[in-house]
């Protein structure tokens, strides 16, 4: 099976919408493998989102990121990171579709509530950083009515 990482940014856990969104993965049938709520370092944040430090929104997005806790998580399906990115909704939330998670409870970009990984390849680094001693090896018993 497949597996995803998804983070609740600072303005997700702010604004109470922890339980929501664990809700909308799990009502779509994924297993929740791992979960932290955790504040970030700096250095550690930098470490995340290297892939944009060339950017010129890279220091503000990092700032963002330590300043205030955070959800790490762990989502297993299949195909659960293409469906977690439509569950998720596009990155700008003006041009997220209602019924995703940004396009219910986003309005900025730079505000947008939600990380998801954008590949197979990706889910697996990140999941490596935000989970070095892994994560809970377990199957949901209602398996067998989600899956063929």
């Amino acid at each position: 099976m497949e597996q995803t990482f998804i983070m609740i940014k600072p303005d997700g856990v702010q604004r109470g919408l922890i339980g929501e969104i664990i809700c909308r993965f799990e009502k779509k049938g994924f297993t929740l493998k791992g979960l932290k709520l955790m504040s970030v370092e700096r250095a550690f944040a930098e470490k995340h989102y290297e892939d944009l430090s060339a950017k010129p929104f890279f220091g503000g997005l990092v700032e963002y990121i330590i300043s205030g806790p955070v959800v790490a998580m762990v989502w297993e399906g299949k195909g659960v990171v293409a469906t977690g990115r439509k569950l998720i909704g596009a990155t700008n939330p003006l041009a997220s579709e209602p019924g995703t998670i940004r396009g219910d409870f986003a309005i900025d970009i730079g505000r947008n509530v939600i990380h998801g990984s954008d590949s197979v390849a990706s889910a697996s680094k990140e999941i490596a950083l935000w989970f070095p001693d892994g994560t809970v090896n377990w199957q949901s018993t209602v398996h067998p009515w989600i899956y063929e």
